[in-house]
């Protein structure tokens, strides 16, 4: 068997921001206590979960560092089917309290996509089906 990714896990400063801002703006749910350092939301397809970063320095025996700002490291990308789903979802996760980082368009790669980020700077690409 080859190597399959099971998880996506993001280390977060405000875990109540972060999940109130996934289920609220990204449509995620969660049994999450609002206490644990650790959620995880139910999702369909790869598991997706947030850990609280003042437990992780104990956790990995050393303290990692973070990006401040818009964190350019990596993306979540969220594939919305047809691309006119694009804007109308773009535009209700920024109504709900995205920050926009750039407006639906028009890929040359033959898709449409349009990016927000997170209350903690971590990019969320939305994305269509490419089309011919």
């Amino acid at each position: 068997m080859g190597t399959k990714f099971d998880m996506i896990g993001l280390f977060v400063e405000d875990i109540q921001v972060m999940v109130d801002f996934y289920t609220k703006v990204i449509g995620l749910e969660t049994d999450w206590n609002g206490e644990d350092p650790y959620a995880e939301f139910q999702h369909q397809g790869i598991r997706f979960s947030m850990y609280a970063r003042s437990e992780l320095s104990e956790l990995l025996g050393q303290t990692p560092e973070y990006p401040q700002r818009l964190n350019g490291t990596f993306e979540l990308a969220i594939n919305v089917g047809k691309p006119h789903n694009v804007d109308r979802i773009f535009d209700e996760m920024v109504t709900k309290g995205a920050t926009p980082i750039y407006s639906p368009r028009d890929e040359p790669w033959h898709m449409r996509s349009a990016m927000i980020s997170d209350p903690e700077g971590n990019l969320i690409e939305i994305a269509s089906d490419f089309w011919e």
